[in-house]
């Protein structure tokens, strides 16, 4: 056959495909592994979601939306924000539906971002967020916050500041690792983008999901700071909805109309039913959420035993649903670790650096796992921290 590479957008061939969706794609249809690398809800989609979606296919509900989504589910996001935060989004022209935050961040990242311009990622970060910055010809500017307490500190992000930083990326609470970064903190990280002009994209897909009595902040609720801030936010994680495929866009409506621009022309429209689903998910469901979060706390503590009885250190997680211990003291890389696992003890986590090379030295562990799979994961996982000691 003939060779046609040359045929092909070298962006792409150059691009490496998830390291998450590889270790995904070793798990799948091997009955007797245990995942904790997928960062999925184990929960199915609450009854009261699923019967909205059914009353609107039965009522035949299957057309196109307007490219901003439908207008309904928009308002019930604007009151949302409202009531949480004191945010307020004209549910008319500063909000966007889109399928779901992935489609979100590369629209951010293309409508913001030029040949040149340079984005300040915190690291360890989310395994999308590099590639969509090189697929916009822009530059990842990585923050190691290894030393800092896996969190982001305006002190470090300063000193990464040039007269190409265009734009900030947090992520709180973070995947991979769980931190939140606190309000104090947040608010250094505002006065410093309004000193140097830059927009912080915050990534807010877990701001439902924070523990021990925690209130998550959205940096775009401090003061000045909503003309500076991109919410990104959707209903995967908190309302256990990945599948439906619904996530949004917040900002000001300058920005939000060169954003919808690319949204009509690649997407149209997420699907309408998953629309009217997730507005009925805002209305009735917050409290289907809760059950979920004080689930997930319980076994975030359970994590916490386990990983300590095992030696290894970690950092508490104080929300989303991740777990990201170090395992610097086993004298395996990232790579090695996960693959030796998964080989001896069939037990599949995302090795840390996938997520940047901030992430090397640690693993991913996903704990929207059912308990007893989880306590037997942590026994799986005893027995080869015990066989790497000999």
């Amino acid at each position: 056959m003939m060779d046609r590479a040359d045929r092909f957008s070298k962006k792409i061939i150059e691009t490496p495909p998830s390291g998450i969706r590889r270790f995904f794609d070793l798990v799948s249809g091997s009955k007797d592994i245990i995942s904790l690398g997928v960062g999925e809800p184990d929960f199915a989609t609450p009854w009261c979601i699923r019967e909205e979606a059914f009353y609107h296919l039965e009522q035949g509900h299957t057309s196109y939306t307007s490219n901003w989504g439908l207008l309904e589910l928009r308002e019930e996001i604007s009151k949302y924000l409202f009531e949480k935060y004191s945010l307020s989004y004209s549910p008319e022209d500063e909000i966007l539906i889109t399928i779901g935050v992935s489609e979100a961040v590369d629209l951010i990242l293309r409508s913001i971002l030029n040949p040149g311009d340079e984005l300040i990622v915190a690291e360890p970060c989310y395994v999308s967020y590099q590639p969509l910055v090189a697929f916009a010809d822009a530059k990842v500017v990585p923050l190691d916050t290894g030393k800092t307490g896996m969190v982001p500190r305006a002190s470090e992000i300063e000193k990464l500041i040039t007269p190409n930083t265009k734009a900030l990326m947090i992520c709180t609470p973070s995947n991979p690792t769980g931190r939140v970064v606190p309000r104090d903190e947040l608010e250094r990280i505002a006065e410093l983008a309004k000193k140097h002009n830059l927009w912080v994209i915050s990534d807010e897909v877990y701001s439902e999901l924070v523990y021990d009595g925690r209130e998550h902040c959205s940096i775009g609720s401090l003061p000045g700071m909503k003309d500076y801030t991109i919410v990104l936010n959707g209903f995967s994680k908190a309302f256990a909805m990945t599948g439906w495929r619904i996530g949004y866009i917040c900002c000001s409506k300058e920005l939000m109309h060169q954003v919808v621009k690319l949204h009509q022309y690649t997407t149209i429209c997420a699907p309408i039913f998953s629309q009217y689903a997730a507005a009925e998910g805002l209305r009735v469901g917050r409290g289907e959420v809760e059950k979920m979060r004080v689930s997930y706390q319980q076994r975030r503590n359970l994590m916490m035993k386990g990983f300590a009885d095992m030696g290894l250190p970690v950092t508490e997680p104080e929300g989303a649903f991740y777990i990201f211990p170090d395992i610097r003291g086993t004298g395996l890389s990232s790579e090695d670790f996960a693959t030796e696992l998964i080989k001896r003890h069939k037990v599949a986590v995302v090795p840390g650096n996938v997520f940047g090379a901030g992430g090397e030295g640690f693993v991913r562990c996903c704990y929207a796992t059912e308990i007893g799979l989880l306590k037997e994961a942590l026994k799986r996982m005893s027995l080869f921290i015990g066989e790497l000691k000999k």
